[in-house]
């Protein structure tokens, strides 16, 4: 009997499974396609798996209370493969889905399957392949009983950061491990947006050849700056391929499968202006209508400026560490508005220590942003004083960076979007009072006066005096 299932056998399902045996457990493998369980055990079958090719056998080849790891793609799939499973499994039997679930599917399943005395969990997984296979970053949510059951595999399992801690731990209830993950996805969209920008600037506003833009990456990835989306762009910039560098011939059209959207529009449900995400999430939308750029770039010329200095290499770094700071906050302010509405106990400390390994996103940042959570609790990340500071100083650099761009017809908009947040954010008086006065106007919508403690008014915008109708208040 082995005492762990994997349900699904490509390629982050094989690797956990891998994983998961390496430290020492008997592992169930089964695969909906019967010729990916078999590659999976001509390739690994000589270690502790035994392979099912039903979902009868494979529930039938588990210790008892069964706990079941699901890797498949999120929405329909995951819901056939529950309701495959669920003839033979018994109360108190655990499934854990490990894929990219949309969080309010996850709560839909928690809920069904409770009724049925089955223990559901749904966990983020983030580290691609070899982050499943070598340690990824797991982020569980969901039953907590079911949680300390499978407490001892998952920390075994996961990635460790840089002070041994497990980058493993239970999050809270129903969908707040996969939301946590969405949101992850998010930061990811962003930082690889602002990336990519700060790489446009220096290729077409500086003009610096492909070594010299490694360079400057290399020089940054220290501190703050340093991150695992950091040591990946300098490598592809590196890349070659019969002498020449990869990158220029790649298309310049950007994928995505779905959890970047999901954050944004999470972000909306909960009013949090996720500005970075949104732009970045855009910009890839953008990048998809190829032929109709191209038919614009025909017709649109770009400004006839001189090239930008080469002393904007410095302000880039600058910039880019500004807004990746907006785009951290604009995260967690997502993650801790949400929580509150569906009433989770959730830690956003705890949230951050699991993306320390392991993950798409480590970075130098996260070491502070848990500290600054732990000792000042600031109501947003950018007013704890270890960031203040390194805004104040950063800040200038970005209005540079967004104003080149500006002018000289580079497209910056995470940079520009985080720039604007953060002016936004420190505004004590925004114009949104015009805003309610339009919208009392046509819609009889009703604002409050400053002094006024909340009183709402109506008035008639086009009457001699501006008469007040009412005191109802529509926001």
């Amino acid at each position: 009997m082995a005492q762990i299932g994997m349900a699904g056998l490509a390629v982050m399902g094989s690797n956990l499974a891998r994983n998961i045996e390496s430290k020492g457990y008997s592992v169930a493998v089964y695969d909906i396609d019967r010729a990916a369980g078999q590659r999976f055990m001509d390739a690994y079958g000589d270690g502790k798996f035994e392979a099912a090719w039903s979902p009868e056998e494979f529930a039938g080849k588990l210790e008892r209370p069964r706990t079941i790891i699901m890797m498949i793609r999120a929405g329909g799939p995951v819901d056939s493969l529950i309701g495959a499973l669920l003839p033979y499994l018994a109360e108190g039997d655990i499934l854990i889905d490990g894929g990219n679930s949309d969080f309010h599917d996850t709560r839909r399943r928690l809920e069904m399957l409770a009724e049925k005395g089955i223990r559901y969990i749904g966990m983020g997984v983030s580290g691609g392949e070899q982050g499943a296979l070598h340690g990824p970053s797991l982020m569980p949510g969901g039953d907590r009983a079911a949680w300390e059951h499978v407490k001892p595999v998952l920390t075994a399992i996961a990635a460790k950061a840089p002070d041994g801690t497990p980058c493993c731990a239970y999050l809270g209830p129903d969908g707040a491990g996969h939301l946590t993950k969405t949101v992850h996805n998010g930061i990811e969209y962003g930082e690889m947006q602002l990336i990519c920008e700060a790489y446009h600037v220096m290729r077409d506003g500086i003009g610096l050849r492909q070594e010299e833009i490694a360079e400057a990456f290399g020089s940054w990835n220290t501190g703050m700056m340093n991150s695992y989306l950091m040591s990946a762009t300098i490598d592809i910039l590196n890349y070659r391929e019969n002498g020449e560098y990869l990158l220029p011939r790649i298309l310049d059209v950007a994928g995505q499968k779905g959890t970047g959207k999901w954050t944004v529009m999470e972000a909306a449900i909960s009013g949090v202006p996720a500005t970075v995400t949104a732009e970045a999430l855009f910009a890839r939308f953008l990048s998809g209508k190829k032929e109709e750029r191209r038919q614009a770039g025909a017709v649109f010329s770009a400004p006839d400026l001189p090239g930008m200095d080469k002393g904007t290499v410095a302000d880039i770094g600058a910039a880019l560490l500004a807004a990746r700071i907006v785009l951290y906050a604009q995260g967690c302010m997502t993650l801790q508005e949400a929580a509150g509405a569906y009433g989770w106990d959730f830690d956003i400390g705890t949230a951050l220590r699991l993306w320390r390994g392991g993950c798409i996103i480590r970075s130098g940042l996260l070491g502070p942003m848990i500290e600054a959570f732990r000792e000042q609790k600031p109501g947003n990340l950018m007013v704890a004083p270890e960031f203040a500071e390194t805004l104040d100083k950063t800040i200038p650099s970005l209005r540079r960076i967004a104003a080149e761009g500006a002018l000289h017809g580079i497209p910056l908009p995470a940079m520009s979007s985080a720039l604007s947040f953060f002016d936004g954010y420190r505004c004590a008086k925004l114009p949104a009072n015009l805003l309610q006065a339009q919208r009392d106007y046509f819609g009889a919508h009703g604002y409050v006066l400053e002094e006024s403690s909340g009183t709402s008014r109506h008035t008639d915008w086009t009457g001699k005096g501006g008469k007040i109708l009412s005191g109802a208040y529509n926001a």
